[in-house]
């Protein structure tokens, strides 16, 4: 590592990534102030215009996988995928310490990515097929039985509350840790940062 990559930080995601990162948690933002205009009353009366809130929500929440999907482009945003879906004995060992309440960095090995952020990233993403499947079935009313969308809104509701409240987790995670949202930022993290929170990782 030359000493100016070292001064400057090392490079951990590329502009695509966090292009599709920026654009993923905009949609998702959407998404989820949109639920909470529809489901709250008091916003709703405040808001009003339930119909063009309902037309943001449904192209929205149709939208939210685009950006991951225009992203798939990216060589860098595969490798990470396929990081993101590899779980290794390690990350057992990092859960195990999370449960314990073992602060130590190295009771708490990770690679690239640790394993909350792996669970995290199935979950969300599952979450999100699941949404979007339940969604179209309430939007096209016409297209199927009263009993599927009768479950479809159970399913959909009840996920979307689920969802805000990890969400909510991520975020609060996020802003715990200055130097991960600068890397989301910039694309870089600093060395000691790595080393103390993903002393796997191999840049």
């Amino acid at each position: 590592m030359s000493p100016r990559a070292d001064r400057d930080g090392l490079p951990r995601f590329t502009p695509a990534e966090r292009w599709v990162h920026r654009t993923t948690a905009l949609l998702m933002g959407v998404c989820v102030a949109t639920a909470a205009c529809l489901y709250i009353p008091e916003l709703a009366q405040l808001v009003g215009r339930r119909a063009l809130v309902v037309r943001l929500h449904e192209w929205a929440g149709l939208a939210l996988p685009v950006p991951l999907l225009a992203g798939l482009a990216s060589r860098a945003l595969r490798a990470d995928l396929g990081r993101l879906n590899r779980f290794g004995p390690h990350d057992r060992l990092w859960l195990r310490a999370v449960l314990r309440r073992d602060r130590r960095p190295s009771a708490r090995p990770a690679g690239k990515f640790n394993a909350g952020q792996k669970i995290y990233a199935a979950w969300i993403a599952g979450a999100v097929l699941v949404m979007l499947g339940t969604g179209l079935l309430m939007w096209f009313t016409h297209l199927t039985p009263l009993r599927w969308r009768t479950s479809a809104t159970f399913v959909h509701d009840w996920l979307a509350l689920t969802a805000g409240v990890v969400l909510a987790g991520h975020i609060g995670m996020a802003l715990a840790d200055p130097e991960a949202r600068r890397g989301l930022r910039t694309g870089k993290v600093s060395r000691e940062w790595a080393r103390r929170e993903h002393s796997l990782w191999r840049p």
